[in-house]
């Protein structure tokens, strides 16, 4: 009898110390608070053709600076001509600032978003460069970043050695006047411009966490796909954009 009380009270000791333990956890989780990722985009705005156009962006997450982010690129177009951008990779200044440069070949007006990922978020602040005497475009204003909203940013993750059979994740961020948009309806439209069908498939994203939508996809078949992202709210925003993807065998 004596043993099977002992065991009894064995039993719920462990039981009590369990949950302690899980209250102390959920607690400590209840007390790490979150920060947004602030990024302080400077660039030289004013240059001559041919002279270089310093870039700095300043990380931080609350008062710390991030001194290891995941990942910080440039990306720069002329306007009207975001298909054609092109990215740098910035230097790790390892005090929370990331660094590059550029120049341009003729006069224009350019674009340079930096994409900064960091604590597991992700922020792509944009800023102007006039080269010369800013060059002249016809509907400028109706053509900018694809005719989006005005503060409306998007950025499809690139995928590189895509090949059959494998599950991928479509993966998009979402902002708006450098904030993440969240509780989107955001859609993947793929199809094949080759293909004699013309089929087009949908795969519908998530919200894997604050602007960021995701959803998984599998190519059965090699060849160049285009990928539209079509992203809506519950009021009258309607934005979409196309990228590329080649797979392989």
């Amino acid at each position: 009898m004596k043993k099977k009380t002992l065991g009894i009270l064995t039993v719920l000791l462990l039981l009590i110390l369990s949950a302690c333990s899980s209250k102390e956890e959920n607690n400590a989780d209840a007390d790490v608070e979150v920060y947004p990722l602030e990024v302080d985009l400077t660039v030289t705005e004013k240059v001559e053709v041919g002279d270089t156009v310093q870039m700095e962006a300043i990380v931080t997450y609350g008062d710390e600076k991030v001194a290891d982010a995941d990942e910080v690129v440039y990306e720069i177009w002329e306007e009207g001509k975001k298909d054609e951008s092109y990215k740098i990779e910035a230097t790790n200044e390892k005090d929370g600032s990331y660094t590059a440069e550029t120049s341009f070949d003729h006069d224009g007006l350019f674009h340079v978003q930096v994409h900064v990922t960091a604590k597991q978020l992700h922020t792509m602040p944009v800023k102007e460069v006039t080269v010369g005497n800013g060059g002249h475009y016809e509907n400028s204003g109706e053509e900018h970043d694809h005719g989006h909203a005005e503060g409306f940013s998007m950025h499809f993750n690139e995928l590189d050695g895509v090949t059959t059979g494998e599950e991928i994740d479509l993966t998009t961020h979402i902002q708006m006047e450098e904030k993440p948009m969240e509780n989107l309806n955001v859609r993947y439209e793929i199809w094949n411009d080759a293909e004699e069908n013309g089929k087009h498939e949908w795969a519908d994203a998530s919200e894997s966490s604050a602007g960021e939508y995701k959803a998984s996809y599998q190519f059965d078949q090699a060849g160049t796909y285009k990928v539209q992202i079509h992203v809506k709210d519950d009021e009258d925003l309607h934005e979409h954009e196309t990228v590329t993807i080649e797979v392989t065998e």
